[in-house]
Order: structure tokens, then sequence, then C-alpha cells
């Protein structure tokens, strides 16, 4: 069966009610929009590490340090609303009625909110081969991949 091109214009389809566009931004410049949020929510020892060559689940993985089950909640609240405010794509949460470990999905973006003991257990910095001791310090102690 032959199909017919449209002819509608992609434009039209696209603020069409039901379709959702979402921000074309650069990975360098959405994760530095959101670890800048962060550290002004007072987020502890960001580690972000580049995933694009290993392949995979994301193109980034942020680690961060909360200092309470109240604030990682408050955290990946906040995520969220600075990704509805961006138009930056929000797929899930994961972890949130816990609060010691807080998986946000950005789709390119996977934000890790931790409880500092929790974070000591699973040590995702060293997981991908990065540690924080190799990774490059940031002003505040904040280490970047």
């Amino acid at each position: 069966m032959e199909q017919i091109p449209s002819t509608e214009n992609t434009e039209a389809q696209a603020a069409r009610p039901g379709r959702k566009r979402y921000a074309d931004v650069p990975l360098a410049e959405k994760l530095a929009v959101i670890t800048a949020w962060l550290e002004e929510h007072k987020a502890e020892r960001i580690v972000s590490l580049n995933l694009t060559e290993q392949g995979g689940f994301a193109d980034a993985l942020l680690v961060l340090t909360a200092g309470s089950m109240r604030h990682a909640q408050s955290l990946a609240d906040g995520v969220a609303a600075l990704c509805h405010e961006r138009n930056y794509e929000y797929l899930r949460v994961e972890g949130y009625e816990a609060g010691q470990w807080i998986l946000v999905d950005l789709n390119d973006i996977v934000i890790n909110i931790f409880l500092e003991p929790v974070r000591e257990l699973y040590r995702l910095e060293a997981l991908w081969g990065q540690s924080p001791a190799r990774a490059a310090a940031g002003p505040g102690g904040e280490a970047s991949a």
C-alpha cells in the first residue's frame, strides 16, 4: 500500500494538542543549568559523569548528596519543576517515598539524589570508573567529569 505524504506543516503538527515538544538544548548546557540549580538549593558533593562513550541508558549521570530525606525530596520536586519550566524532558522519579536514594530520569540525564550513608554504600562514582578523586573539583568542592 502506498503512503501519501502529509501536506500538513510539521510545526502545525507539533503545536497540535496532545503533542509534546521538548527543548532542544545541548547536553552541556542542560547539565550546567541543572547543576547550578542544585548548587543554589544546597545539594552537596555534586559529581557529573559523562556516559556518552559508555553507551546505553543515558548520556550523563549526576550524583549528589542531600542533607535529609526531606531535602532529597525537595531537590527531586525542584528538578521536576525546573524541567517543566525549561521544557526539558522528564520521564519519572523512583525512590521518592523512602527518600534515601531518589532517582530522577530526564532521559538523557539521570540524577541520583542520595543521603550520605547510602551514597557511601553504593559508591556510583567508583562503579562508573570515575572516583571523585579522579574527577576535576569545581568551586565549593563539587567534582565534575
